[in-house]
């Protein structure tokens, strides 16, 4: 018998890692998932136990942590696996004027956003290579498409993950292995309660769910399209901030973003 496809998916305890792995679940993957320690990874790997048929691994680690996505990629190696799919889903944001920001959450930001995810890229991508096919899923945002006052580091750090996944995805055209990059506008997870957002004028707009959004991304990976746009009204705002000065698509960002 062939052994089932697998996937590794970061962040999959909640919100829209959680759904993703709920659809690669239904559709016969083995499941290695990770999340930060605690109760929401046992229970995320419990639902998901109940949908899989292919078995679920929940490994727990905390990719603000440097040397997290090399133990990740080693536990990976120990039990002979290169992953048929990665997604990388992991990131978190903070909101408010950047020079007030906590310093030590900007920097755990940038390596959970960009660091880890650039690292365990690198280190699992051989492996694909060298088996001739393989899928990369990146939770990117529309975030990525313009800059971002009051919440500048993580509008940046997405920015790179939708710059890296295009790059990366035309170098791997002759390698079999596709590089997708999801951009979501506001959907409604646990992402603005941590990142102190509730009263502004973005987080009023959460006009698709979790679900919703895994399930585009999910099916624009399997077609290894290049960047996905959850939404009509996100597809166009994300053209009109390429067409608009930049000036102005900061200003407008800014309102959004700015407490009420």
């Amino acid at each position: 018998m062939n052994s089932p496809p697998t996937v590794f998916i970061t962040g999959a305890s909640s919100g829209i890692g959680l759904e993703l792995a709920k659809l690669f679940a239904r559709d016969g993957y083995r499941l290695f998932i990770t999340a930060r320690k605690g109760d929401r990874l046992d229970a995320a790997a419990a639902e998901l136990r109940l949908l899989a048929n292919a078995g679920v691994e929940a490994i727990a680690d905390d990719l603000a942590d440097p040397g997290a996505p090399a133990r990740l990629a080693n536990e990976l190696r120990a039990r002979g696996i290169v992953p048929d799919v990665l997604v990388n889903n992991a990131g978190f944001g903070t909101h408010g004027p950047f020079v007030d920001s906590d310093e030590s959450a900007q920097v755990q930001m940038l390596q959970v956003n960009v660091v880890a995810l650039t690292h365990l890229t690198r280190l699992l991508l051989p492996g694909m290579v060298a088996r001739g096919s393989g899928r990369i899923l990146n939770v990117s945002s529309t975030a990525s498409f313009q800059p971002g006052p009051y919440m500048a580091v993580y509008y940046a750090s997405k920015a790179y993950v939708t710059s890296f996944s295009q790059a990366l995805g035309y170098e791997l055209r002759p390698s079999n292995i596709t590089v997708t990059a999801l951009c979501p506008g506001p959907t409604t997870t646990d992402f603005q309660r941590r990142a102190q957002m509730q009263d502004t004028a973005l987080a009023e707009h959460n006009t698709m769910t979790a679900q919703a959004v895994a399930l585009l991304g999910y099916q624009a990976m399997q077609r290894g399209k290049a960047i996905a746009i959850t939404g009509a009204k996100n597809r166009l705002l994300a053209i009109g901030s390429k067409l608009a000065p930049r000036a102005f698509a900061t200003r407008v960002a800014g309102k959004l973003n700015s407490h009420r």
